[in-house]
């Protein structure tokens, strides 16, 4: 995906969040791994994507 793809898909995410932290847990989670993909970013001294912080 490209940079410009995933800051679309994270912007349409957002469109979806309804305030209610139980009904938005899994649209939030679809939006953390997005932009750790989008920034680059893993949990330190883990070379698996997102393993180490539980989402």
């Amino acid at each position: 995906m490209t940079t410009e793809e995933l800051e679309r898909e994270i912007a349409q995410l957002e469109t979806e969040l309804t305030g209610d932290m139980f009904a938005d847990m899994d649209i939030k989670d679809k939006i953390h791994n997005l932009q750790m993909k989008l920034n680059g970013v893993k949990p330190q001294d883990s070379h698996f994507d997102c393993v180490g912080c539980g989402s």
